[in-house]
């Protein structure tokens, strides 16, 4: 009989035991699992993994560390860098609809950070990666109809950064890219202008190449422009329109392709641009 009762009391201690290895404090004990050190760690600490993490390219650690440390340090110089290199780090993920929120919030919430400049210029990196993928991307669509809020709202905030930061260390990078977006938008305005001038809509084609001086003045495709409204309003029978843009033409782009009957050229340049031509 004692044999039996002493039976029951190891079953019934090593049941207690069992039971409360699941608890973190006996399961500590028992070598169960410990506190995750996003939990246990300090701020400064958070922030130098989190930073190692990004630098090394590991940007799933990098943000997992930079958004704890933020719930749980929500005030603080160290808490507003890690909201700044999240959204860094979010967009090197290519979530740029989270990168974007979260760089927005940043601006909202410390207009006057002293890496502010910087948040500016990031919020049109993001777009400006979305919106060169637009350009570049062949899709089988309706030239007319691409998409490209992106790159334009690019432009506008690289122009953001020049305006407010003239002298930020950021600021020559993005006039450049500036560059670079001003001729993107110019090729894809005349590219649209040649899908409608191949297709003898006249004066939808003349209005691009007028839109296209208008809003890209002095851009690699100016020239194009004016070729395109040549072409066009002497199809419509505009001579005196088409005269006006042909000196015009004459004037600044004496070797353009135009006048060697070259332009555009069904399998080059604009045919690339264009999936239908040449269809």
């Amino acid at each position: 009989m004692t044999r039996r009762t002493g039976l029951f009391r190891n079953f019934a201690i090593l049941a207690l035991i069992l039971g409360l290895s699941g608890c973190q404090t006996i399961g500590g004990w028992f070598g169960g699992e410990r506190e995750k050190p996003t939990e246990t760690l300090p701020v400064e600490e958070m922030y130098a993994v989190g930073k190692r993490s990004m630098e090394g390219r590991n940007y799933n650690r990098s943000a997992q560390y930079f958004q704890r440390l933020v719930a749980r340090f929500p005030y603080g110089p160290y808490s507003e860098q890690a909201q700044l290199e999240l959204a860094y780090v979010l967009y090197k993920q290519g979530k740029n609809e989270e990168a974007t929120s979260a760089i927005n919030r940043f601006i909202r919430t410390y207009p006057t950070h002293r890496h502010i400049d910087y948040a500016y210029y990031l919020k049109a990196l993001i777009n400006f990666d979305q919106g060169r993928a637009t350009l570049m991307r062949l899709a089988r669509q309706d030239m007319s109809k691409r998409d490209l809020g992106a790159t334009t709202q690019s432009l506008a905030d690289f122009g953001e950064v020049i305006r407010r930061y003239p002298n930020s260390r950021y600021a020559p990078d993005a006039r450049q890219r500036m560059i670079y977006l001003r001729n993107q938008l110019a090729r894809y305005e005349v590219g649209v202008g040649v899908y409608y001038l191949q297709r003898d809509a006249y004066v939808a084609a003349a209005n691009r190449g007028k839109y296209t001086l208008q809003t890209y003045p002095q851009s690699e495709y100016e020239g194009d422009a004016l070729a395109l409204m040549v072409a066009s309003y002497t199809a419509l029978g505009q001579d005196e329109l088409a005269a006006d843009a042909r000196r015009v033409l004459e004037t600044n782009y004496p070797d353009h392709a135009y006048f060697g009957g070259d332009w555009p050229e069904s399998r080059g340049f604009f045919g690339k641009l264009n999936p239908f031509a040449g269809k």
